[in-house]
């Protein structure tokens, strides 16, 4: 859905101009359809419908969460390369990359925190906790209460202010647009952080689908996926994601101080593999916070510094297209890791512990691949 969604906003956005500006009607729209979906998708069990109607439901809500999470959050980045100078781009991303941790961390406290009150945590079978459920609820009354913040508060450049600030010969609402051509002209960095990105999404793609079944593996000696141990593991991944959470929202404040950009990526992505690549071998489930602390850096790094590379060579044409087509980078490495994943499992024997290896040996590969990338600035007045 990401493939589809956020090109076609891009482009859209690129030529939209009203009132409310450029890029925030599409985030507006996108968060009003993702509050609905939010607010369905935890009672699903509870609509009185039938196991196979509620999967379908369920799945179905799934897609549009997606859908429209994805068309409320690509503006955001669009907004950064619309409005920042290439001086700042690194701050901003850095900014957004822990505003983006700091509201992953209290999504993962939500559900401890209502249990914690008395809200219960268990249910009928079928239904989800109603802990889960108010989760949900906060979720999508914080969600639409920023999204108003930032409509009110963020002010676009109109069409010709944008051009006159981006130096370009007419406002893009005026431009025919050709995605090939678009695509055939695209500045050198935009194809060698894709390069890098396919490496890290890869690694994190494998990193959401074997965790829990490594950590049970490893810490409770459990692969019976029916077990007390298994379920355990489960609840404590969620512990171990969450101080992810909080080892990207610190590393986010540390890389602006990096005076080398490139540097500071592949670093960031070292100290990830290193963490993917000790998770196997620690069997003590708190001293695994120190590989997902270490795994939070190369995260931190992965949602700011390839938006600042891209949109610094940019210059300033076709922002939206351009962030819209880049999402590519992030949507197709997983699609392409989920379709090997299950050789890759049967060739290390089954062991779930060593997909996180060949999680970190991508991380590492990366962190090489950053060294590729060719750097640019955009020209503007």
């Amino acid at each position: 859905m990401g493939i589809i969604v956020q090109p076609i906003i891009g482009t859209l956005s690129d030529k939209t101009w009203c009132r409310f500006g450029r890029r925030i009607p599409y985030l507006f729209v996108g968060a009003a359809f993702a509050l609905i979906v939010m607010c369905l998708l935890p009672n699903a069990g509870s609509l009185g419908m039938t196991v196979r109607t509620a999967m379908v439901f369920g799945l179905a809500s799934l897609m549009f969460l997606d859908t429209s999470i994805n068309m409320a959050m690509q503006p955001f980045k669009m907004l950064v390369g619309d409005m920042v100078n290439e001086k700042q781009k690194g701050l901003a991303y850095a900014i957004q990359s822990f505003l983006c941790n700091a509201g992953s961390l209290v999504g993962f406290v939500f559900p401890f925190l209502f249990t914690y009150i008395g809200i219960k945590n268990v249910a009928d079978k079928g239904v989800v906790p109603d802990s889960v459920i108010y989760s949900f609820y906060m979720g999508a009354a914080i969600l639409i209460l920023c999204v108003i913040y930032t409509t009110v508060k963020v002010k676009e450049k109109p069409p010709k202010e944008y051009a006159e600030y981006h130096g370009l010969e007419k406002p893009l609402n005026e431009e025919k647009v050709n995605i090939i051509r678009i695509l055939i002209k695209a500045p050198k960095a935009f194809w060698t952080v894709g390069l890098v990105q396919f490496f890290c999404w890869s690694a994190f793609m494998y990193m959401w689908t074997y965790t829990n079944g490594a950590i049970a593996d490893t810490c409770w000696n459990t692969t019976d996926v029916a077990s007390e141990g298994y379920q355990t593991a489960g609840n404590w991944v969620g512990m171990l994601f969450a101080v992810q959470a909080i080892g990207s929202v610190v590393w986010a404040v540390v890389l602006p101080l990096f005076e080398n950009r490139k540097m500071a990526y592949s670093l960031s992505l070292i100290l990830g593999g290193v963490g993917f690549c000790m998770v196997p071998f620690i069997s003590n489930q708190y001293i695994l916070f120190v590989p997902y602390i270490l795994i939070g850096c190369a995260w931190a790094a992965m949602l700011a510094m390839p938006f600042t590379i891209v949109t610094n060579a940019l210059d300033g044409s076709h922002m939206g297209v351009y962030l819209g087509l880049f999402n590519g980078t992030i949507c197709l490495p997983q699609i392409v890791a989920a379709a090997v994943g299950g050789i890759l499992l049967t060739a290390v024997g089954g062991s779930q512990s060593h997909m996180l290896l060949i999680a970190g040996v991508c991380l590492l590969l990366g962190a090489c691949a950053v060294f590729v990338i060719k750097e640019t600035i955009g020209e503007k007045h």
